[in-house]
């Protein structure tokens, strides 16, 4: 018997939190930030409902902030234990991490500049120092091998197709002549993803936890390459820069891969492209510190030691060098972030390159309401930028199925060859997205589902819910 608690992710996409317990053991599966809406992002300054130091471990599905952002607060209130993930999530993870406190530190700094808070002083959910102890309690664990985080409780990684490093956990909590099977499936990726390997099948579980973000919906169901190569030649044609705007951990490096699969077949010329954005470029490191995890199926590439690098990618780290690109003329390639022109660099070149109609500004898909990229999506005459009201003049373009999460359709593919499991838990998915699938489930397959609320706990065994 075990006991299961949604500490978060439960009927939202943020804030995956998941406490196994078993014969005195306590396994916290994902430690993510809630993020959106201001009554979300408050979850992170309440006490948790459990005690961090009772916990033994956390084990990690991969190294989104929704999945590990709120480790560096759980240390601070206490936890000591192991912190299980892949190598590669590892890597990712400190980059993250670091990024993540440095922000709240800003923002901090900037509300007690202004006074506009109402905590004198404003501050920052954790510090770089919290992340850099969080960091020693790292351990690495290889796909495929059983490991236990806390007896009797024991997991298993599988390839979830994601993003690098990111896994499917599988569960045994061998407290019984029969040991309770559960499956978390983190967030599955897309089949023929670029630079990743299609999802491994869900293995035969008892309990199964499932994310839900498109569970109404699929995305477009067209090919990668034809759409870039399309952009990038209308492009062309206009005569200017093609900036596209990019999230810098795995979405930067795919565009990186895709637009050299093109060059590499002469679809498109080789044109120079410039990645701005410090982050994004260490992200890239990573991927080419493991190039064996990717999956090159698109195109093979040769003449360097990684399909990220090449004689035209040019990395603009410093200022300098993000400057320099203002004079570049097309055509080009500049990608920077951040992906919903929210802030970052890509503001700079959005000053420089909106007013131009030779120029042309691409959207990587799904724009949150608010946002800049949002309401250039919406079709903005002007974008306010640093107190300025820029004229959109450019061209405005869209790069669409670059998202990491399967539609409705692919999870369902995922879940197809699944034996039935006694109880399902969908999470991770908005109250709409979260009821579709779980109607399609209980018609289609005859599954015992629930939507569980957040907080809410269940006991179980391998018969399903005691």
């Amino acid at each position: 018997m075990a006991r299961l608690t949604f500490h978060g992710a439960a009927e939202t996409v943020t804030g995956s939190k998941y406490l196994i317990e078993a014969d005195g053991a306590r396994v916290l599966v994902d430690c993510g930030l809630f993020q959106g809406q201001k009554k979300l992002r408050q979850k992170n300054w309440e006490k948790p409902s459990f005690d961090p130091a009772s916990v033994d471990s956390v084990v990690l599905t991969h190294a989104h902030l929704d999945h590990i952002g709120y480790l560096p607060r759980l240390v601070r209130q206490g936890f000591k234990g192991k912190v299980l993930c892949t190598a590669a999530t590892d890597d990712l993870a400190e980059l993250i991490l670091f990024d993540s406190a440095k922000n709240q530190e800003r923002d901090a700094d900037y509300a007690n500049r202004k006074g506009f808070s109402k905590h004198k002083p404003a501050l920052p959910l954790y510090e770089s120092g919290d992340v850099a102890r969080t960091l020693r309690l790292f351990r690495t664990v290889p796909m495929d091998n059983w490991f236990s985080p806390a007896e009797p409780i024991w997991m298993r990684y599988h390839n979830a197709g994601h993003l690098l490093g990111s896994c499917t956990i599988e569960v045994e909590v061998r407290n019984a002549a029969r040991p309770l099977r559960m499956t978390f499936s983190g967030d599955v990726g897309r089949y023929d993803a670029p630079l990743y390997h299609d999802p491994s099948p869900p293995p035969e579980c008892d309990v199964l936890i499932c994310e839900c973000t498109y569970g109404d919906r699929d995305h477009p169901d067209s090919d990668l390459l034809d759409q870039l190569e399309r952009v990038v030649t209308d492009a062309i044609r206009r005569g200017g820069v093609m900036l596209i705007a990019s999230f810098s951990v795995g979405r930067a490096q795919q565009l990186i891969y895709l637009l050299r699969v093109l060059i590499s077949q002469d679809r498109i010329p080789e044109l120079p492209i410039f990645l701005d954005s410090p982050m994004a470029i260490n992200a890239t490191n990573i991927y080419c510190d493991h190039a064996a995890d990717h999956d090159l199926s698109e195109g093979e590439l040769s003449g360097a030691a990684c399909v990220l690098d090449g004689r035209n990618v040019h990395l603009a780290r410093s200022v300098a060098e993000s400057k320099a690109i203002n004079d570049v003329d097309g055509p080009a390639v500049v990608i920077s972030s951040a992906g919903m022109m929210t802030g970052g660099r890509i503001l700079h070149h959005l000053r420089r390159r909106l007013p131009d109609e030779k120029n042309t500004i691409v959207l990587g898909g799904f724009m949150a309401a608010g946002t800049r990229g949002r309401r250039l999506q919406d079709g903005a005459r002007t974008l306010r930028i640093h107190g300025r009201d820029v004229p959109v003049k450019a061209a405005l373009d869209c790069i669409s199925g670059l998202s990491g999460h399967a539609g409705r359709s692919e999870l369902l593919r995922w879940l197809k060859p699944l034996p039935d499991p006694k109880v399902v838990f969908l999470t991770h998915g908005e109250p709409d997205s979260a009821a579709a699938l779980a109607q399609e489930l209980k018609t289609s397959r005859g599954w015992n589902v629930i939507v569980p609320e957040l907080g809410e706990s269940f006991e179980l065994t391998a018969e399903g819910i005691s």
